[in-house]
C-alpha cells in the first residue's frame, strides 16, 4: 500500500506539480497587486484580479507551528513530523519535515526546502537550515 496517492494535477496547480519536477517551489502571484499566495487559488483576495503568474520561492522560511502524526493503522511506521512552514516571502506552506528529531524541533525554527521522493512522488520537503 503506498504511503503516498500521487496528487490529481489540475489546471490551477499544474503550475505548481511542473515546477516541483524541476525542483522548484512555484507561489502564485496576482498579476495585477504582485500579492504572493498559496495554496493556489482563482481570484486575488487583496485586489480580485483573475491574472496570475508565478514566482519561485527562495526555499527558505521558519517553522510557525507542527505537529508529530503517527498513522493509527501502521504502529511500527516512523512518524511524520508536519509544519507549517512561514517562508521568507510570506505565504505559507504545509509540508513535512525531514532530518531532524521530533524533541528537537521548535515553532521559529528555520528550515530550507528540499525534495524526496516518496512511493515514486516528488514532493517538496522542509528540513532544519544548515547552522540552526
Amino acid at each position: 500500500m503506498p504511503r503516498v496517492i500521487p496528487p490529481t494535477v489540475e489546471h490551477d496547480d499544474a503550475y505548481f506539480w511542473d515546477g516541483v519536477q524541476r525542483h522548484e517551489l512555484l507561489l502564485q502571484r496576482c498579476a495585477t497587486c504582485h500579492t504572493l499566495r498559496h495554496p493556489p487559488v482563482p481570484m486575488c483576495g487583496r485586489c480580485h484580479s483573475l491574472e496570475w503568474d508565478t514566482q519561485a520561492a527562495a526555499g527558505r522560511g521558519t517553522i510557525h507551528s507542527w505537529i508529530v502524526s503517527k498513522h493509527p493503522t501502521e504502529p511500527d511506521t516512523e512518524p511524520r513530523i508536519v509544519v507549517l512552514v512561514q517562508l521568507e516571502e510570506g505565504p505559507r506552506v504545509v509540508s513535512n519535515l525531514l532530518d531532524v528529531d521530533p524533541a528537537d524541533v521548535r515553532n521559529e525554527m528555520p528550515v530550507e526546502l528540499c525534495f524526496a521522493e516518496i512511493d515514486g512522488v516528488l514532493l517538496p520537503q522542509f528540513r532544519p537550515a544548515v547552522g540552526s
